[in-house]
């Protein structure tokens, strides 16, 4: 009899449950107008978007009208980094940590070309706020980009004291929340936030970006356009918020049990051979565990998984799509080839990693083996 498949690849894409399927239909049969029009259909589908937008707030700790939703994260940090950027005349330079998401660097480079700085971070992949302070003195900071916690290795950040840092230098602060928002608390310290509402269980082709009342920016982009040029998808929208509200009312309980299933994951993972286990074991989102396998091929490694039933991701892939080598691994300094990162969601249960955990050692040994990599006993 054939296994069911195990999907503990949902970091960034995790499967919608029946009532957010249920609040997309609904979204289609009730929104479909534009909202931006006065019929009773498109003050309807006005009336969908902007319940999506205070609920979406609501969880961020944000104000509802200084929420936007975009095309995509991508687009909200192409949005806020330009619009801040512009604001802030007379400095050019913005400040990233160095792992942050290819998306947040590349909007970076584009706005301000040979003028982005990086800050590294230790090996468990903490920001240096001794090297971000010391880069905070210069007069030429336009603003400085750093996770909530990171796609890769599930560090979740300091912000109190990157925060602290950015506030007496008088410097906007970003926050890529994209892989935190759902899992664990919001994020209190930030001037501009990204979520990713597919990271937390809604649907993929939106975005949301936050901005604090007091951070000043300008449109560094056509007019007429706004954050979201051409308009949002109210469906997307209403399914997005109707998901984050699941995830939040079952957080505690769901985040000490996913939390618990990473513990046994990293624990097993760390006693084969050759395989180290990345990422704070203690500040960390509840369900994400990337770990690095010795003479191995992530692509093979992948695909061995896959055909024993089990998604997983790799950390050479998660940022960019591909599977070159992971930039972010590379700078914490760990094994940038044969990655595994699980990310799990509510679906997944404790047989599901049972299997998962039964299966590993032996597709380790069998993609070693067809490699002709030297043995190591597992």
């Amino acid at each position: 009899m054939q296994r069911s498949r195990v999907y503990l690849d949902s970091g960034g894409a995790a499967p919608l449950s029946d009532r957010v399927a249920d609040a997309l239909r609904a979204g289609f049969a009730d929104g479909w107008a534009d909202p931006a029009r006065l019929g009773s259909e498109s003050r309807r589908a006005r009336a969908l978007l902007d319940g999506s937008r205070d609920a979406v707030a609501d969880a961020l700790g944000a104000r509802p009208e200084l929420v936007h939703f975009t095309a995509s994260p991508h687009a909200a940090f192409n949005r806020a980094i330009a619009g801040i950027h512009a604001a802030r005349r007379g400095r050019h330079r913005i400040l990233v940590s160095a792992i942050e998401r290819d998306a947040l660097l590349n909007a970076a480079a584009f706005v301000a070309p040979h003028a982005v700085d990086t800050v590294d971070g230790d090996r468990e992949g903490h920001v240096s706020i001794e090297h971000l302070t010391a880069a905070l003195r210069s007069n030429d900071v336009a603003l400085a980009a750093v996770q909530h916690a990171n796609q890769e290795l599930g560090t979740v950040q300091r912000l109190e004291d990157v925060a602290r840092a950015t506030q007496a230098a008088g410097v906007p602060l970003l926050v890529d929340a994209t892989s935190s928002i759902g899992h664990i608390d919001p994020p209190t310290y930030w001037d501009a936030l990204v979520a990713h509402p597919a990271d937390w269980g809604g649907p993929a082709g939106i975005g949301v970006l936050a901005l604090e009342p007091h951070t000043r920016w300008l449109p560094a982009w056509p007019e007429g356009d706004d954050w979201a040029p051409g308009g949002i998808s109210v469906p997307l929208a209403l399914a997005s918020a109707v998901a984050l509200q699941e995830r939040n009312e079952h957080r505690q309980r769901e985040g000490a049990r996913l939390s618990a299933l990473v513990d046994r994951i990293r624990a097993r993972a760390a006693e084969l051979t050759g395989v180290d286990v990345l990422g704070d074991p203690d500040e960390r989102v509840p369900h994400i565990v990337t770990f690095s396998c010795l003479y191995v091929d992530g692509e093979v490694l992948l695909s061995e998984l896959d055909r024993r039933g089990f998604a997983v991701g790799s950390g050479s892939a998660c940022v960019s799509g591909t599977l070159e080598p992971s930039r972010v691994l590379a700078a914490v300094g760990a094994l940038t080839h044969g990655n595994v990162r699980v990310a799990l969601h509510p679906g997944v249960t404790e047989q599901d990693v049972d299997r998962f955990l039964a299966e590993l050692p032996d597709a380790l040994a069998a993609v070693r083996s067809r490699i002709g990599a030297p043995h190591i006993a597992s």
